[in-house]
């Protein structure tokens, strides 16, 4: 038995991250893709082997057979057809962020709630053995009371992209912003007391750097930096996590969604430990994981309090900076 599986939209991350996940999946059958370019329809078909192809995605929704869709959608574009697909009783995997507010993404799991069909934001690193083996450490008590944690993520500067653009939901807290927030979130139980943040604009008025201090209840203080400043087009990326105690920290720079043997440092009353996690592809874990609530009605791994919980952090964020 198999769930499947239909793509709306032919955009990067599904060919060059999600669909190769979805090859590699249990319990998934790659059916059908959509796009608006038929070219592009059809090389996704011969190249990852979709059953059908579909010029338009209204179209997709309406075949009875699709059980699942994958929404990789440019962000403003995510609560119009995550609704459509809902209301047409498929399951649904979309794309972080998986709306543009709050209010937007109550909207959208009230539609869920309704047709009776799950909705789960797809952030893949989370579903990754190397986040929960960062949470163990945190939760076993090495490293003391927590106390501080600290998150980068910053890509190239991007010359044309639809990630740098107002109305499309650009921008670095929504592009990448929301991994850091996301891991915060997961590493800290606890309500969050005060954001503050300052951001650099590009001449579109969309966030290209951002700044945050963030503290929560239980007197834990967070830090992020995010941006699109490290080049032109280019592949130049960094990805940092650091965590401190009162007996120590825990150190990490591995990219946020990466597979194979991952580590982080551990030091611990001033000993050293080097952790080694083997993690598969996590956009096949996630797949796979929804594929599995479908069918066997497992939890979704992503769950909607904890998104609307991130979402509210993020529009924190966007007024603190201005956006």
């Amino acid at each position: 038995m198999s769930v499947k599986w239909g793509v709306l939209g032919t955009a990067g991350i599904a060919a060059g991250c999600t669909i190769p996940g979805m090859q590699l999946a249990e319990d998934c059958e790659l059916y059908a893709i959509a796009g608006r370019d038929e070219a592009k329809v059809k090389d996704y078909q011969e190249r990852f082997g979709f059953q059908k192809g579909y010029i338009g995605y209204d179209t997709l929704l309406q075949d009875p057979e699709v059980q699942a869709v994958y929404v990789p959608l440019p962000n403003h574009l995510h609560c119009e057809w995550v609704v459509k697909a809902l209301k047409a009783g498929k399951h649904v995997l979309c794309e972080k962020p998986l709306a543009l507010s709050a209010e937007q993404m109550e909207t959208m799991f009230a539609a869920a709630r309704e047709n009776n069909v799950l909705l789960m934001e797809a952030y893949a690193y989370l579903h990754s053995p190397y986040v929960q083996a960062l949470k163990d450490v945190m939760k076993s008590g090495v490293l003391g009371d927590i106390r501080y944690i600290e998150t980068a993520f910053l890509t190239q500067g991007y010359k044309e992209d639809i990630r740098i653009h107002k109305h499309t939901g650009g921008g670095s807290i929504y592009d990448l912003g929301c991994y850091c927030t996301t891991m915060i979130l997961s590493l800290i139980d606890s309500e969050l007391a005060w954001v503050k943040a300052d951001a650099e604009f590009n001449d579109d008025g969309v966030d290209v750097f951002t700044a945050a201090l963030m503290k929560f209840e239980n007197g834990v203080r967070a830090s992020f930096n995010v941006g699109m400043i490290l080049g032109d087009d280019t592949g130049d990326r960094m990805d940092r996590l650091y965590t401190q105690g009162s007996r120590g920290y825990l150190r990490s720079n591995i990219e946020y969604n990466q597979a194979g043997e991952l580590s982080f440092e551990v030091v611990s009353d001033g000993e050293k430990t080097v952790h080694t996690v083997t993690a598969p592809q996590n956009y096949s874990l996630e797949t796979e994981q929804l594929s599995r609530c479908i069918m066997n009605g497992e939890q979704p791994h992503v769950t909607p309090e904890f998104s609307m919980a991130n979402a509210k952090v993020l529009d924190r964020l966007l007024a603190e900076i201005g956006y």
